[in-house]
C-alpha cells in the first residue's frame, strides 16, 4: 500500500467516524470540520492529504510548522496552530496560520495583535479554556472564571477576531463529562459574543464525546497519519 493509499483509507475511516457521532448526536456532518493535525509528520504528507480533499492543517509546535507550511504555501490550505504557544513566536505564526487555537492568557493577546497589525493580517483566536480541575498541573488553558474576560480582550484587540472556544480533555479521564462542561462554557461565549461560534474540540480518541457535545472541529492527529514519529530537538 502506497502513503497515499494508506492515508486514502485513513480518511474515509475518520469522516466515517464523524458522520456516525453526529448522526448519534442528531448534527449535520457539514457542521464539523475536519483538522488534520500533522506534528512530527512531511510536507509531503500535507501535500497527500491535500490531493485527498483536506483543506484544513494543524501544528503544535511552530519551529516545524513555519517550515512546513512555507514549502506548502502553494496549496489552498488553512493553517491552524493548536498548540501552547509562547509569546515570542507570535511574529512567526501569525506569518502562516489564519487561526491560533490556543490563546490562553492576555499577555499572548497583545503579541498576537502587535504581529497581526504589522503583518497586516487579520488572525482568527480561539480562547482556550481548561478542562482541568482548578490548580491541577494539567493542560493548558485560562481558568473558566477568567474565560469571558479573556474573550474580550481578543475582541478588542486590533488585528485579531474572535472565532470561540478550545479545549482539551482532561488526561486519563472519561472526557464526556467535560466536554458537556465545555458545552456550557461554549454557550456563555456565545451569549456574550454571539459570533464566537467555533467550538475546537476532540481528537483521534475522543471524537465521539466531542461531536456530541457540540465540537465544531475536530483535530485528527495519530487516526488519520499513524502513530507519532520522533523528532529530534
Amino acid at each position: 500500500m502506497t502513503r497515499e493509499e494508506e492515508l486514502a483509507a485513513n480518511l474515509r475511516d475518520v469522516r466515517e467516524r464523524i458522520a456516525l457521532a453526529c448522526r448519534e448526536a442528531g448534527r449535520d456532518p457539514g457542521e464539523v470540520t475536519l483538522i488534520a493535525v500533522t506534528k512530527t509528520f512531511p510536507a509531503s504528507d500535507v501535500r497527500l492529504l491535500a490531493g485527498l480533499g483536506v483543506t484544513d492543517v494543524g501544528e503544535n509546535r511552530d519551529q516545524e510548522a513555519a517550515p512546513k507550511a512555507a514549502s506548502c504555501a502553494d496549496l489552498p490550505l488553512v493553517w491552524h496552530f493548536v498548540g501552547a504557544l509562547q509569546s515570542n513566536k507570535a511574529r512567526s505564526v501569525v506569518g502562516y496560520a489564519r487561526v491560533v487555537h490556543s490563546v490562553d492568557r492576555p499577555r499572548l493577546v497583545t503579541a498576537l495583535s502587535d504581529e497581526a497589525v504589522r503583518q497586516g493580517k487579520r488572525v482568527t483566536c480561539l480562547a482556550q479554556v481548561s478542562l482541568d480541575t482548578p490548580g491541577s498541573s494539567g493542560r493548558s488553558g485560562v481558568e473558566p472564571d477568567h474565560l469571558l474576560a479573556l474573550a474580550d480582550r481578543i475582541t478588542t484587540a486590533p488585528g485579531l477576531e474572535l472565532g470561540g472556544i478550545m479545549a482539551v480533555a482532561p488526561l486519563g479521564a472519561d472526557p464526556a463529562p467535560a466536554f458537556e462542561r465545555l458545552a456550557g462554557y461554549a454557550e456563555s461565549l456565545r451569549s456574550a459574543h454571539p459570533e464566537a461560534g467555533v467550538v475546537s474540540a476532540g481528537m483521534s480518541g475522543d471524537l465521539k464525546e466531542a461531536i456530541a457535545c457540540g465540537a465544531t472541529h475536530v483535530r485528527i492527529g495519530t487516526a488519520l497519519l499513524g502513530g507519532r514519529r520522533t523528532i529530534v530537538g
